[in-house]
């Protein structure tokens, strides 16, 4: 059933398992793994949604393990679901992690032991958040001589994001680009109106843990076509990632992508922006099955921005039946056109917009992530969505 949020919960004991590699026995007190195994079973998701994932074991120090999903899909894709789960202490009874896409059905998972030697005893899986339905969907005509605003937020209202504009995707699972931040759910210090913008701040506590926030309309409104601005100042920090993007609403689970579609209009790490001027690169982007980044086939493009940190840009795309075209500050300097089919253009489904400040990650982190950072800023002053009339 999808809506709402119920009690799901799920409990393996690993009574079944096959295909195993390295070293795996069963006993009674659970499966022993070495740093090399992995086993396989399948399990019924209950309900579409973001699940808390428990590994239960014991004299565990050292060891890390992950849960990948889809282990036979057909674009031979690996769908790692949680990161790193890590027992660092011998009293650590249980490692977790929160905010697994998961959709409802049968799943055959593979669980990794990636270091050390693991005793484990069991797996929960615990609904945290059950998927909702975008009620709404905004389609723009695109035909006519000027703009029309068809939705915004301007953010002058002080306080939390507004909550019939926006959501929240919470959790630390690694987002699929092994990110290391926790996304905190109506967390005022991580997202907050104030002086008239939108202020998305990353945190580092003293466990050296990061939280931040991810805001996108999924549950609230979702587009099809229009021009769509994004006014914004990112962070210069190494080891940061921001991003004003567009996922399918079609998105359910890592299966779901690419072939939702991804169209990414702001998006820049910290790493290539200059610390003193701010002086960096904006990149737009189209994800597709048939053109993504992890078949390194991706249609993308970059430009220079100054002062990418203490001056506001607008950083736009135009999205036509046909054609997604990239600006900023009205400087034309992105195309995706390849439409030939669903495999090249998904866009002819509602897409969701997404804001959200990374740390770290497959990209964000290629640099490695600044040890002097301090709670970073991204600063949204307005996003506007038109229609051509």
């Amino acid at each position: 059933m999808e809506g709402g949020i119920s009690n799901s919960f799920v409990e393996l004991n690993f009574e079944h398992v096959s295909n195993s590699a390295g070293k795996v026995n069963l006993s009674s007190n659970g499966v022993e793994m070495d740093s090399i195994s992995w086993i396989e079973f399948e399990l019924e998701i209950p309900q579409t949604g973001r699940y808390k994932v428990e590994l239960t074991g014991s004299s565990l120090e050292g060891s890390s393990l992950w849960l990948e999903d889809y282990i036979h899909n057909q674009d031979e894709r690996t769908y790692d679901v949680t990161g790193r789960l890590r027992f660092h202490s011998k009293d650590q009874s249980s490692a977790f992690v929160v905010g697994s896409p998961l959709a409802a059905g049968k799943h055959a998972l593979r669980l990794h032991n990636a270091e050390g030697e693991s005793m484990i005893t069991g797996l929960n899986l615990e609904l945290i958040k059950g998927h909702i339905n975008t009620p709404d969907t905004l389609i723009q005509l695109m035909e006519g001589d000027s703009w029309s605003l068809v939705w915004s937020d301007e953010f002058n209202s002080d306080g939390l994001p507004d909550s019939s504009n926006w959501s929240y995707n919470i959790g630390n699972w690694g987002w699929g680009n092994n990110e290391l931040q926790f996304y905190e759910e109506v967390e005022s210090k991580n997202a907050r109106c104030e002086n008239g913008s939108l202020v998305i701040q990353a945190h580092m506590d003293e466990y050296g843990q990061w939280s931040s926030a991810r805001l996108t309309t999924q549950e609230r409104v979702s587009f099809l076509y229009g021009k769509i601005d994004i006014r914004a100042k990112v962070p210069v920090d190494r080891g940061t990632w921001s991003a004003g993007w567009m996922l399918g609403d079609a998105y359910r689970d890592e299966l779901s992508w690419p072939y939702c579609g991804e169209i990414d209009i702001l998006e820049c790490v910290g790493y290539e922006i200059n610390d003193t001027t701010g002086s960096g690169y904006n990149h737009a982007t189209c994800h597709t099955k048939a053109y993504y980044f992890k078949q390194n086939n991706q249609i993308g493009s970059q430009i220079k921005v100054d002062s990418m940190d203490s001056k506001f840009h607008t950083y736009t795309v135009e999205w036509y039946p046909d054609r997604i075209l990239g600006y900023l500050d009205g400087e034309h300097y992105y195309t995706y056109d390849k439409n030939a089919n669903d495999l090249e253009w998904p866009f002819h489904q509602p897409q969701n917009i997404i804001l959200n400040l990374a740390i770290g990650g497959g990209w964000g982190g290629l640099k490695g992530i600044d040890p002097s950072i301090k709670d970073p800023k991204y600063i949204i002053d307005y996003v506007r969505v038109y229609g051509r009339e």
